[in-house]
């Protein structure tokens, strides 16, 4: 019995469906779905449950072979990344339109992939009278084709997947629960998010263009460095909200930004060229509101000219004067052009994880809030004095405190400024926005 989960790659020409037919497999609108053709870029993994039986299925982008466009050049060669990888292939074609002159481009293309299951499946037939258009289906010498209707859920979608899972294991092997270090790598289009995550994993993973807005779904990779697991998502840029275009682009970004609120440890890709942008600050704003570990990554810096053994340290300083609430925000400086220092992303990423995963034990945390409130303690205001009776930690990821007082009027924004930073100092908290909340003593912390 094989303990490898089977990979099944979707492919097909633009708008036939696949990627309605994937968020019908996953439950969810995992992938971009619009009318627009060439919505889905590059491949884009799932892993799927069907009787019992796990596998992964690409969703790639819709391919025309034969066309010199840069875009979909790029697109081909991530489908045959695609279908190199898979054990098992669907390609779907669209039966409103018949055998189109692109369908039998592909299906010639596919003949090389002889050694793999192909299954030829007829989308959008979702009447009993749109069944008699699959039979014209039978001259791309594919097989029999299954027809569905993936909007639906309808026609032979059950069949389709019986017969992807027939030869698979009764009860395939699950996967060692392995923990992994999530990290979104994000910011505003051509930052070079998507050129640092292919120098991470060394292959052309994800579409590079100087086009902006190249990447739109948030992609998933898992990688190891020194025995550590990570995931490392790349994003859509995030451009300001005045700017996107409502459709494709809006549900990209909103993508982006759920990718912040399920990673552990988001690193912010600034271009240094440019520097530190109000929309870099609006992103990072994001990140800290979400309560995510935050990294500063410096793209770019080969290109920067007339540095000398001091550019960091006044790069660090300038960043921190425009953008004081970063102060806590590790920066590291990188090209990934260059790959120079680009596994300062995983060292620090690590270190910032264990930040954000600490548990500080309930005596240690009341030592150090004491000592604080001695060594300054709160002016009293109309005759009545801050009183701390109390601390705890409620939660991790981040973490997450509450601090019991006599009367939460008199806690003063500056007063909790100085004990987070008293925290900050004790526990190490570099970058961890973590939260602290104060309660007057009764009350249900629970709340």
């Amino acid at each position: 019995m094989s303990n490898k989960r089977e990979v099944v790659a979707i492919i097909g020409r633009p708008n036939v469906g696949k990627s309605t037919f994937v968020n019908r497999l996953v439950g969810a609108r995992k992938s971009i779905v619009d009318d627009s053709p060439g919505v889905t870029r590059d491949r884009i993994y799932f892993d799927v449950s069907w009787c019992g039986k796990d596998f992964t299925i690409i969703d790639t982008g819709g391919i025309i072979p034969g066309d010199e466009d840069e875009i979909m050049q790029n697109i081909f060669a991530q489908v045959e990344f695609a279908l190199d990888e898979a054990d098992k292939i669907i390609f779907m074609v669209d039966a409103k339109d018949g055998v189109s002159p692109i369908d039998l481009d592909i299906a010639n293309y596919l003949r090389r992939y002889s050694n793999k299951k192909i299954f030829l499946t007829v989308n959008k037939v979702d009447s009993i009278e749109k069944q008699a258009f699959i039979y014209d289906f039978y001259k791309l010498a594919l097989g029999e084709p299954y027809a569905l209707s993936a909007l639906h859920g309808s026609g032979g979608v059950g069949d389709l997947l019986d017969k992807i899972v027939e030869d698979m294991d009764d009860e395939c092997l699950k996967e060692d629960v392995e923990k992994f270090i999530k990290i979104a790598i994000v910011g505003r289009p051509n930052a070079g998010k998507s050129s640092i995550v292919n120098a991470l994993l060394n292959e052309n993973r994800l579409i590079v263009s100087d086009i902006s807005g190249t990447t739109r779904d948030s992609i998933n990779s898992k990688l190891k460095y020194e025995n550590e697991n990570f995931l490392i998502v790349d994003t859509a840029g995030i451009r300001k909200k005045s700017k996107v275009d409502y459709g494709i682009e809006k549900f990209a970004v909103d993508r982006s930004i759920r990718s912040i609120k399920d990673c552990d440890v988001a690193v912010l890709v600034i271009d240094a060229t440019i520097g530190l942008t109000d929309q870099d600050k609006k992103i990072s704003q994001i990140i800290v509101e979400s309560g995510k570990g935050i990294i500063l990554a410096i793209n770019k810096w080969d290109i920067v000219e007339n540095k000398d053994a001091y550019s960091t340290s006044k790069y660090n300083k300038k960043i921190e004067s425009e953008a004081p609430f970063l102060n806590f925000v590790p920066k590291i400086f990188i090209s990934a052009k260059t790959k120079q220092r680009l596994n300062n992303i995983f060292i620090e990423a690590k270190k910032v994880y264990e930040n954000y995963t600490r548990r500080i034990s309930t005596s240690l945390l009341n030592k150090i809030i004491n000592e604080a409130y001695v060594i300054n303690p709160p002016v009293s205001f109309k005759g009545k004095r801050l009183k701390i009776y109390y601390s705890t930690q409620i939660l991790d990821s981040p973490p997450t405190f509450i601090i019991f007082i006599n009367d939460k009027k008199l806690i003063k924004e500056s007063y909790k400024r100085y004990l987070e930073n008293q925290l900050r100092e004790a526990f190490n908290f570099v970058g961890v926005p973590f939260r602290i909340s104060f309660r007057e003593r009764g009350e249900d912390k629970r709340k």
